[in-house]
């Protein structure tokens, strides 16, 4: 089993560019906790940047994972230089709809 991680974001006019400069610093520390990114896409038009995160196992086991990630001195490290500009988020769960 995975568990996939949809988060959207959308930035403040201007910023996306900054952030998607940004985002592949802190991809080695995710793996490094058993996430896998499936794909990331900026849209300049509507400056919003929509993506998805995997992990094995459950949603107990994504959620353990990422609070060890969230507190991790790895993402603390990555984070220092994170631009910031987040105006709104969507984060949740989805189902892989054409899994057989």
């Amino acid at each position: 089993m995975t568990t996939v991680q949809l988060r959207r974001y959308w930035f403040e006019p201007g910023h996306l560019a900054a952030f998607t400069a940004w985002f592949p610093t802190v991809l080695p520390t995710r793996e490094q906790y058993g996430f896998r990114v499936l794909f990331a896409l900026g849209a300049a038009h509507d400056e919003t940047f929509t993506w998805a995160v995997a992990h094995d196992g459950d949603l107990a086991a994504f959620q353990e994972a990422e609070a060890a990630y969230l507190t991790s001195p790895e993402r603390a490290a990555a984070f220092a230089t994170f631009p910031g500009h987040i105006a709104k988020k969507e984060i949740g769960f989805a189902d892989d709809v054409l899994a057989h």
